[in-house]
């Protein structure tokens, strides 16, 4: 049914079940493509980190990500061009590119939070609100 399915994980234990939900929803593992989007440094941190070189710091959260993206690929024998280390707002990177690859279908992991994290919203939330794609939530995460 689908030909191109993102995965969008974020390199935590949960990823595993996200990839495995769309492995399943794939059929095949060719039809993947990972990303994981490093969120800016400055954006991460509300505090004054006048004493580190952001820059460097940025770069090795970029390097860190783009290693276990690639081992997690190399394990699911994703082809490298399918493998996508993305800088900046997580939602708003997955979708753009969705489109750019022309995804039939975006996986990713939610907490299905209540409250307050509604109200703010999540990552999944906001990849679904604009998305011109099939969007799969996954639940992971301890149970409430």
């Amino acid at each position: 049914m689908y030909n191109t399915v993102l995965v969008a994980i974020d390199l935590s234990a949960d990823s595993k079940k996200v990839i495995d939900t769309a492995v399943q929803l794939a059929g095949d593992t060719r039809k993947l493509h990972l990303v994981h989007v490093v969120e800016p440094v400055a954006a991460a941190y509300s505090m004054d980190i006048y004493a580190v070189n952001i820059s460097e710091l940025q770069q090795e959260a970029i390097n860190f990500a783009e290693q276990k993206l690639k081992k997690i690929a190399d394990e699911l024998s994703v082809d490298a061009d399918r493998v996508h280390t993305l800088l900046g707002a997580p939602a708003p990177e997955v979708r753009n590119l969705a489109n750019e690859i022309n995804a039939d279908a975006i996986v990713i992991g939610s907490h299905g939070h209540s409250g307050w994290k509604i109200l703010l919203g999540s990552t999944a939330i906001k990849v679904l609100h604009g998305a011109t794609c099939d969007v799969m939530t996954v639940h992971v995460g301890k149970e409430a």
